[in-house]
């Protein structure tokens, strides 16, 4: 009698010490942000806001204002920063109650397990009572927590869903960004190359030009190529993980809900052999959870991190930060050279072109002077606007220039119509060939022109402030959600199953001591 009230007394304080623990370490993991004294929050906040002064600004410094335990727990003030060891430290603090709730777990049901084999192999024929209030109490408890165990198993299911499909959401967006750069990178450098080879009545772009624009070829089809070759080789890699972590999710849920609905179904029958056994997987699996709780506390930390710093880093951009070291971005040398290379060639097309209108096409040369004559005649046709001064800043164009939208219209009413000799047979100034060439000069210098602000987006990387601004106000509410989910889907079947599987226990030991009851009765 008295081995069988021990255990059941045992079991019982064990109980109310793992809910004391669970409930303690989810309220401490949960908060552990907002946990902050009055002096150290006070201290924190003059140094989020100094970054005016000293241009350096540490990126969601108020939420990850934690304990780090490699710096003697003091709390840590560099902000979010991936490359920073304390920063990790710091972040991965915030799941240390969880891991300890899993080791307290293991070690003391552990200890449990092995006091009541000892108490059952000593007390082989102990005599039995029957309590109807513990009986009904212990399967109350038991449908209780199965039930939980379900609920959290649906939550668990759900949250990885809907986490795997914000993840991927997020990671097709950033590729879609990231392809936009390399093609936009590749086009660019295709007018170059275009621009290289356009003659217009055989004049053609200075050979020092030509030389500067193989060079910039070089240097962004490199970028682009290291861009493309990046992305494709962690496209892989990224979809990979989030397919893996999809599937330990899915096998989790899917693992516990049976473990649930079996040991529930066993202890309702009285299976006492497979009732120990499933007790003892449940008894790793249990620890396990846990400690999967912890990572996904720690993921869920830390994708609410970066998607605060990703804010801050939008709102600051002249700020020094974190960021700036491990950015996307295309090297702004190449950038910079790239755009000035660009309006250059622009310039220098403009020119060509202009050249051959008002020294050719608007001149009416004798006919001695082929082959510059061919028949010019008729209204003089308008030069082209040229969108930079000669020191490539910007120009506005003058009355009666055509700028690349219409130039092409507007010059097709000058063209004429030749004979078999080459001249114009009809009234106008420009022969098919010369408005094809020139139709060509103002395409590629279009294109060129056209591609200016994203080179400047590129140099300034407001192009990844962009990026990060609709991730930030488009997808971080999903991800920070569902890894939420997640996590609370985890506690519940962990602390669910880990209950379960004490009341699987008792319910069984109570069963059978009713069981016996009625028999002695009856006898």
């Amino acid at each position: 009698m008295i081995c069988s009230r021990l255990q059941t007394s045992f079991l019982l304080f064990l109980t109310i010490l793992l809910i004391i623990c669970v409930s303690h370490g989810v309220s401490q993991s949960s908060n552990h942000q907002e946990m902050v004294m009055g002096r150290e929050m006070l201290e924190s906040v003059g140094t989020n806001e100094s970054y005016t002064e000293n241009s350096t600004l540490f990126l969601a410094a108020k939420r990850t204002y934690r304990r780090d335990p490699t710096d003697g727990f003091k709390r840590y003030r560099g902000g979010w920063n991936i490359s920073d060891n304390h920063y990790w430290a710091s972040v991965g603090f915030t799941a240390v109650p969880l891991f300890i709730i899993a080791a307290i777990w293991f070690v003391i049901f552990g200890m449990s397990l092995c006091l009541i084999c000892t108490c059952y192999c000593c007390c082989p024929k102990e005599p039995y009572g029957y309590s109807r209030v513990a009986y009904a109490l212990s399967l109350g408890f038991l449908i209780f927590f199965t039930i939980t165990a379900i609920i959290g198993c649906v939550v668990l299911y759900t949250g990885q869903g809907k986490f795997h499909g914000s993840t991927i959401d997020t990671f097709e967006f950033v590729l879609k960004q990231g392809n936009y750069t390399v093609d936009s990178l590749r086009n660019v450098s295709g007018y170059l190359d275009s621009a290289q080879n356009i003659t217009v009545d055989k004049v053609f772009l200075a050979s020092d030009m030509q030389t500067k624009i193989d060079n910039i070829q070089t240097r962004m089809n490199s970028s682009a190529n290291a861009l493309a070759t990046r992305m494709d080789s962690n496209k892989h890699k990224i979809q990979k993980t989030l397919d893996t972590v999809r599937l330990i999710l899915i096998i989790v849920a899917a693992v516990m809900l049976f473990l649930a609905f079996l040991g529930f179904l066993f202890s309702i029958f009285g299976m006492k052999f497979i009732i120990s056994i499933l007790v003892v997987i449940g008894w790793v699996l249990v620890a396990g959870t846990f400690v999967l709780c912890g990572v996904f506390l720690l993921l869920h930390n830390v994708v609410g991190d970066t998607c605060v710093a990703m804010d801050e880093w939008v709102q600051h951009p002249t700020a020094h930060t974190a960021l700036d070291d491990i950015l996307p971005c295309v090297d702004n040398a190449t950038a910079a050279e790239t755009l000035l290379r660009t309006k250059e060639a622009t310039h220098k097309l403009v020119g060509v072109v202009n050249q051959v209108i008002t020294n050719i096409s608007n001149i009416n040369f004798p006919p001695n002077f082929a082959p510059l004559y061919y028949n010019q005649s008729g209204p003089l046709v308008p030069v082209l606007c040229a969108p930079f001064n000669a020191d490539l800043t910007d120009r506005q164009c003058s009355p009666g220039e055509v700028d690349f939208n219409n130039a092409t219209q507007v010059w097709q009413s000058y063209v004429c119509q030749i004979s078999a000799t080459g001249i114009c047979a009809t009234v106008g100034r420009i022969t098919p060939d010369f408005y094809t060439q020139m139709n060509a000069a103002v395409n590629v210098s279009y294109g060129l022109y056209t591609y200016g602000p994203f080179l400047v987006n590129l140099e300034d990387c407001s192009f990844v402030r962009d990026t990060f601004s609709t991730i930030g106000k488009d997808y971080c509410p999903g991800l920070r959600r569902y890894s939420k989910w997640i996590y609370i889907g985890l506690v519940l079947v962990s602390s669910a199953v880990m209950l379960s599987l004490i009341f699987w226990v008792i319910y069984a030991r109570e069963r059978r001591h009713r069981v016996y009851t009625k028999q002695f009765l009856v006898r």
